[in-house]
């Protein structure tokens, strides 16, 4: 019993030398919040590594896989993700508190409301000043209708001179946010645009691309193509994108361009899980990631958009057949509720 009693204490962390208690079942993140420390965070989830930092001693149970989060290079100098990390008893760590300085909010209004398809609509804001992100990022949109209801999304466009700043934002059930995204007139509306976010962006190497989304996951791979092609980007690109029906595939002009812009070979693949059996569709059907093992090229580096199930799953299966961890990039998008943290 007394040991049972000891593994219940609280604990302490060291934050930069800041002392803080950690309770039972806390996350390091939560601790530092909640005693006032501006910890650099985001999606709260386990997938955008905003929350990394270094574990200096101690010991934490971490709550999900972040192998393909964080880089093989930051596992091996002791990187953690807080918002996934409870103390085995009193730890240090060390953070770059510089990351959360760099987010900033910007203002602007909705101009533009695009039906992509039943339930996905593209938002498009104009933001009074440029706001510097990296295409695969994502920002925090409060909408002045949702006052203090922040909610995350990817970035659809790579940064625009005219300031412009798309969105693909889903219907979700109960969804407050999405919602009025999906089904009210907002144009003309003020938002506030607070970013950039994440770590999520296409890295400098001549390897093959494969990337993966699944539904709205699409938003953050398409800023990445345009951004690429825009930079003369020439490396052989495969493109597997999930979906249930063929009602929910969409942007597939914007493809078709970039496809025959691009300068290397370029594959879209759309894959479908639920056609049905007479439905005329004549393209891939299933997971999406089963389509890995025929479409992976030797050497490639992977970029997975989508729901977490679909993260794990193409995570096992690129690792098995033999990419590196340090060459799967993910960006895993959850999607709850409102009135819970939501990440797009």
């Amino acid at each position: 019993m007394f040991s049972f009693l000891a593994r219940r204490r609280p604990s302490t962390a060291l934050i930069n030398g800041t002392g803080i208690g950690v309770n039972p079942k806390e996350t390091l993140l939560q601790a530092a919040l909640r005693q006032g420390i501006d910890f650099p965070h985001s999606c709260r989830v386990g997938g955008c590594a905003t929350c990394k930092c270094r574990l200096v001693s101690g010991q934490v149970r971490e709550l999900t896989e972040t192998g393909y989060i964080l880089s093989d290079e930051e596992l091996d100098q002791g990187y953690i993700l807080a918002c996934q990390s409870m103390p085995r008893g009193d730890v240090r760590i060390e953070v770059d508190m510089t990351r959360q300085q760099a987010r900033r909010q910007v203002r602007g209004k909705v101009v533009a409301q695009d039906r992509l398809t039943h339930d996905i609509t593209r938002l498009v804001i104009q933001l009074e000043e440029s706001l510097p992100y990296k295409a695969g990022q994502y920002a925090d949109l409060t909408l002045d209708s949702l006052p203090h209801q922040p909610r995350s999304f990817s970035f659809a466009t790579p940064p625009q001179p005219d300031a412009k700043v798309s969105f693909f934002v889903r219907k979700v059930p109960g969804g407050r946010f999405t919602g009025l995204v999906n089904d009210k007139d907002l144009l003309g509306q003020g938002v506030t645009v607070e970013g950039p976010l994440g770590a999520f962006h296409l890295r400098p190497a001549q390897a093959p691309l494969l990337l993966i989304a699944g539904g709205s996951g699409l938003a953050p791979l398409l800023a990445i193509l345009r951004d690429a092609l825009a930079n003369g980007v020439q490396r052989p690109a495969t493109l597997l994108f999930g979906a249930r029906q063929e009602r929910d595939l969409y942007a597939l002009e914007e493809i078709d361009a970039i496809a025959a812009q691009w300068r290397a070979p370029f594959r879209f693949v759309p894959v479908l899980s639920e056609a049905a059996a007479d439905a005329p569709w004549q393209g891939a059907r299933g997971l999406v990631t089963a389509q890995i093992p025929a479409l992976l090229e030797a050497g490639a580096h992977a970029y997975l958009c989508g729901p977490p199930a679909m993260i794990d799953s193409a995570v096992a299966l690129l690792r098995e057949h033999g990419v590196a961890r340090g060459h799967i990039h993910a960006d895993r998008f959850t999607t709850q509720q409102d009135g819970l943290t939501a990440t797009a």
